[in-house]
């Protein structure tokens, strides 16, 4: 048995990242970890209630997945540059420490949002394996509206090397994003229902099945 931990800036990134993978890894017995690291800060949106409105669905979308734990830190959205890093890191490595996973989903180092950025450079400061032994794999994923829209820079690009099969779990994965009431876009946007689809289908073709997801191996332990 595995023990999984998904790091997610803003809540839906998990799912648009990996949710097929976690829900694989839910049936496969894994124990399943979620980390958020923001929460919502009413005054940078002009969407009503969106504190509550988040609660909510955070909730929601815990019980669909079926975590074992999960946490979410006191940090506000759009403003993770704004706090010391150490301080994050310090949070961060805490619940690492509590958990001991032997598998992390993290974002893409060169996401363009400011908050993503930092977050990989917090996180990967604690997998270090003189102080984090119990770590074996760390994979990153794409989270669509962010990863894509890199300066277009060799070492900007999201290379993909490990693809996981998802095609049981894509409905169930887009039944999950639609929780995320707020996070929605309409079509033809990064993060409407079609494209998330549309992504799955393409990753899916690179090894043959009809829905997949993608991750760059940043590091594993044999």
């Amino acid at each position: 048995m595995q023990k999984i931990l998904i790091v997610a800036v803003h809540p839906d990134d998990e799912t648009l990242g990996c949710g097929g993978t976690i829900l694989k890894h839910k049936e496969n017995k894994d124990e399943i970890y979620w980390l958020l690291l923001t929460k919502a800060n009413q005054k940078n949106t002009t969407i009503p209630d969106i504190v509550e409105k988040q609660i909510t669905y955070i909730s929601q979308v815990a019980k669909e997945y079926g975590f074992n734990c999960w946490k979410q830190l006191n940090f506000f959205t759009t403003e993770l540059d704004q706090y010391p890093l150490g301080t994050i890191i310090s949070e961060v490595s805490a619940y690492i420490n509590e958990i001991k996973p032997t598998h992390i989903y993290l974002h893409h180092y060169a996401d363009v949002h400011s908050d993503h950025k930092v977050a990989f450079e917090a996180v990967y400061s604690c997998t270090k394996n003189f102080r984090y032994p119990f770590i074996e794999k760390i994979l990153l994923f794409e989270t669509l509206s962010e990863t894509e829209f890199a300066p277009a820079y060799a070492m900007n690009a999201f290379v993909p090397n490990v693809f996981n099969d998802i095609t049981p779990y894509m409905e169930k994965k887009l039944e999950i994003m639609k929780l995320f009431t707020t996070e929605q876009m309409l079509e033809p946007l990064p993060r409407a229902l079609s494209t998330i689809r549309a992504l799955g289908r393409y990753r899916g073709s690179r090894i043959g099945v009809e829905y997949a997801e993608a991750f760059m191996l940043l590091f594993e332990k044999r």
